[in-house]
């Protein structure tokens, strides 16, 4: 089922749709008054019942891309109910939060933009968007503040071991961190030691450099 309604401080229209799981899926289109209406769509990933920090400011980043022009994905992917099979194994788990993201996404290309679109995670939702473009299209990559390695994420996070990821990009990727982070990246992270990978460095985490940073990559890159 899908309603539309205003969202009336900023006066953008927003699609919603609930499918069958507890996580949710918001349609933000750009005003009429946006600067320009861009084509290709921007999505929002996050599992804030999987990872609370995978959905720390996506929300008010998407709200100053759409008062840009933007359409905005918000997908925030459900966590499998306790004693799941998709829960047993860390492989699973990302089986399952690939299969929803999926499932959203075709519908939003369906009814918002005929190109794929640019995904954009945080934290540990970096490794569900990786585990998803390895095998799905999309037109960009942006990963905020990812793990180093898969190994480095809390095991409270993936009860068993998981591989690596070893899929070569072929869309523009970008790393967005504070530049300690970022270096670190680069001795730690096969992304960060990838020349063809973007390396955004902001002065702080804040929702103004995060949102500028990735605004003028997304130029560079004609989006």
């Amino acid at each position: 089922m899908i309603s539309r309604f205003v969202f009336s401080p900023l006066k953008l229209r927003i699609r919603h749709a609930r499918f069958q799981s507890t996580g949710s899926f918001l349609l933000r289109e750009p005003p009429s008054s946006a600067p320009r209406q861009v084509p290709t769509p921007l999505a929002f990933v996050s599992a804030s019942g999987w990872d609370t920090k995978s959905a720390t400011d996506l929300s008010a980043v998407s709200s100053m891309f759409v008062e840009n022009g933007y359409t905005c994905m918000e997908i925030d992917l459900s966590f499998p109910p306790k004693d799941t099979e998709l829960r047993r194994t860390s492989q699973g788990l990302m089986r399952h939060f690939e299969t929803e993201l999926a499932s959203h996404l075709r519908f939003a290309t369906m009814s918002a933009s005929p190109f794929p679109p640019v995904i954009i995670s945080r934290s540990a939702g970096a490794l569900i968007t990786q585990t998803y473009i390895s095998s799905n299209p999309a037109t960009g990559l942006v990963l905020i503040s990812p793990p180093p390695a898969n190994t480095a994420v809390d095991s409270a996070l993936l009860p068993t071991p998981l591989d690596e990821f070893d899929y070569e990009p072929r869309f523009p990727v970008a790393l967005v961190d504070v530049r300690e982070q970022l270096k670190m990246l680069a001795e730690t992270s096969r992304l960060g030691r990838d020349e063809g990978v973007d390396k955004l460095a902001v002065g702080t985490l804040s929702v103004q450099d995060i949102y500028a940073k990735i605004a003028l990559w997304l130029d560079d890159i004609g989006v």
